[in-house]
């Protein structure tokens, strides 16, 4: 019983981390504006993460965990999957500000999320490699091997949010989507 109010509590302030992110930007947020929004102390909130720092992994990990969680199958993940991710994330744009917000700020040398941006894209290079080697062997349409091509899609995917987010009235970002699964299908009509 105390674990799993334990668990809900330190949900319930992963959210209010990503909200008061997505509203100030990493620098901006405070451990107490983020433990006041939950009902907190600030010295109550580091019981459950001992800095901003260990906060803001938990806040990612967390959004990587709410992306994954739709996007495997048995088998792996697959290139109609990542279609219904980009459409979920059209309809998170909350979510998908913060994660572009951060992604941008950890470019610097000191920002905390560094390291953790930098493991994340190799391991979702190699992810993409997978993906497009499950739907089409070892050659895509193109000629690209799937290793070559993983760093255009994962760029086509955050890419497209923050051209969503900038002007989403002018970017469909799942049917922009689509018309790149269309040119990686060669301009063929997929199954």
């Amino acid at each position: 019983m105390v674990r799993a109010r334990s668990e809900e509590r330190r949900a319930e302030i992963l959210r209010a981390a990503l909200e008061v992110i997505a509203e100030r930007g990493y620098r901006g947020a405070t451990l107490g504006s983020v433990a006041e929004r939950v009902g907190l102390t600030q010295q109550g909130l580091l019981h459950y993460f001992p800095t901003k720092e260990a906060l803001l992994i938990a806040v990612l990990e967390e959004r990587d965990r709410w992306d994954t969680s739709g996007g495997r199958d048995r088998e792996g993940w697959r290139l109609d999957l990542l279609e219904s991710l980009v459409e979920y994330n059209a309809m998170r744009p909350g979510i998908v500000q913060t994660f572009s917000a951060l992604l941008g700020e950890s470019i610097t040398d000191e920002h905390p999320a560094r390291a953790f941006f930098t493991e994340r894209y190799t391991q979702v290079r190699a992810n993409m490699a997978q993906v497009l080697r499950l739907e089409f062997g070892e050659r895509l349409p193109s000629g690209l091997s799937p290793e070559r091509a993983a760093p255009l899609l994962t760029a086509m995917m955050d890419g497209l949010q923050y051209q969503w987010l900038l002007d989403p009235s002018a970017v469909d970002m799942p049917a922009a989507f689509r018309d790149f699964l269309h040119l990686l299908h060669g301009g063929e009509e997929r199954p």
